[in-house]
C-alpha cells in the first residue's frame, strides 16, 4: 500500500504539481495532467466539473481523505487547497493511486 501523504511530499519536491483548482482543471482540459487530487471537502462545482473533464480526458481522480486545510498543511502552504495536479510525479511512485482509486 502506498504512504499518500510521503509520496505527495516527493512529487512536490522532485516533479511538477500545480496547486488549485482552475490550474488543475485547465490542465485537464489540455490532457497535460496524469492525475488530479482532490480534498474531502472540495466544492461540489469543482468536484463535478473536474469529474467530467476527467472522464473525457481519461485522467483519474484520487479523493484525498483529509481537508483542504490538510492537503495545504501537507503541501507546505499556509492555506487551503482544494485540487492538486500531478503533471510529473519526479521520484515518487504516486501516479500508483490511479489504480487504486480512479474515478
Amino acid at each position: 500500500m502506498i504512504n499518500v501523504e510521503n509520496a505527495i511530499k516527493i512529487a512536490i519536491k522532485t516533479g511538477t504539481i500545480q496547486i488549485g483548482s482552475e490550474k488543475s482543471l485547465r490542465l485537464v482540459k489540455n490532457e497535460q495532467a496524469k492525475l488530479i487530487i482532490i480534498a474531502n471537502n472540495c466544492p461540489k462545482d469543482i468536484l463535478e466539473d473536474l469529474e467530467i473533464y476527467c472522464k473525457l480526458s481519461n485522467i483519474s481522480i484520487y479523493q484525498f481523505k483529509g481537508s483542504s486545510w490538510d492537503l495545504g498543511f501537507l503541501c507546505g502552504k499556509p492555506f487551503m487547497i482544494s485540487t492538486l495536479a500531478v503533471v510529473e510525479p519526479g521520484d515518487s511512485d504516486i501516479l500508483k493511486l490511479k489504480d487504486s482509486n480512479s474515478n
